[in-house]
């Protein structure tokens, strides 16, 4: 499938040039995601010289340049990121229009289980994808701790877990991507600097609770749990009120926080890896699953 984009107000050469393929279009757009060529290529089963190829092809017919290349890495160019706007849209249309064609709208009750961090601030984005591609489709969810949706799921009452780890997972773990995790604190408040330091966590187990924990050990740094709550929600309250400092992921960060530097004495932290974990593999979670890794690398440029 092509696709012709022009403008009726553009009647130069480019404007008036070959239609954009999906197929280069799509390679263009893992490039970006995966942050390599080579990854880009294992993943559409090319050679890394067909995946320089077709980016080659796709700079002359739209006439620009999309990456800027140094020796280690590359960046999107200014017609390169809005190209990648267009791209992302272009080939949801097209997967869009291929079900309706076929009629394949999956089907099916889906339950899943959610951190409470990916609930809030990446479920909204996935959900609403993934309605527009499946909207015959259902989806229960359950909101909560990683470790005690791991245990719903073994028992059969969950089919999906969006859960986190500090860690590599082996197994039936699907990495979709990872960020940094921060500590945060009232963004107008001077931090204490007497005693030890105040901690909101989530009940255990918990592993921010355990990575901040074991960060704190290793540098010799005193702290004590002031405030304790299974809701994200509840310690971020905490952590702007000036009571306590919490420990979050990135993505997470919202107005009347600040991060708290190694400067004022916080050690670094682990990153926090999202996982996909699916009890038994059917195509309506393999859709969800996809919006997910799709939402994430979006965000971090994977």
């Amino acid at each position: 499938m092509t696709f012709r984009v022009e403008s009726p107000m553009d009647n130069s050469a480019t404007a008036g040039g070959p239609p954009l393929d999906t197929l280069l279009l799509r390679t263009f757009l893992e490039i970006v995601d995966s942050g390599s060529f080579a990854t880009a290529a294992e993943r559409l089963a090319l050679t890394p010289s067909a995946v320089s190829g077709h980016l080659r092809r796709l700079e002359q017919v739209t006439g620009a340049t999309l990456l800027a290349r140094t020796t280690r890495r590359f960046e999107l160019t200014p017609a390169g990121d809005t190209l990648y706007a267009y791209g992302r849209n272009i080939l949801d249309l097209e997967r869009e229009a291929r079900a309706k064609l076929r009629g394949a709208s999956l089907r099916g009750r889906l339950r899943i289980g959610a951190s409470e961090d990916f609930a809030s601030a990446w479920l909204p984005q996935v959900l609403q994808r993934f309605r527009q591609w499946h909207p015959e489709a259902t989806v229960e969810l359950k909101v909560g701790i990683t470790a005690t949706l791991l245990r719903e799921q073994a028992r059969g009452r969950l089919d999906l877990v969006f859960g986190k780890q500090c860690s590599r997972v082996e197994g039936d773990g699907l990495l979709l991507w990872e960020e940094p995790l921060v500590w945060v604190f009232a963004a107008e408040q001077p931090l204490p600097i007497n005693g030890p330091l105040p901690l909101a966590v989530f009940p255990e187990p918990c592993v921010y609770r355990e990575s901040a924990v074991t960060a704190l050990g290793r540098a010799d740094r005193t702290w004590r749990i002031v405030f304790e709550s299974s809701s994200m929600a509840g310690c971020l309250s905490a952590a702007r009120a000036g009571f306590a400092i919490t420990i979050i992921s990135d993505s997470q960060r919202g107005e009347g926080l600040r991060v708290l530097s190694g400067e004022e004495g916080l050690p670094e932290l682990p990153a926090a890896r999202f996982y996909a974990f699916v009890r038994k593999g059917n195509p309506v979670s393999a859709a969800l699953i996809e919006a997910a890794r799709r939402a994430g690398q979006k965000r971090f440029n994977l």
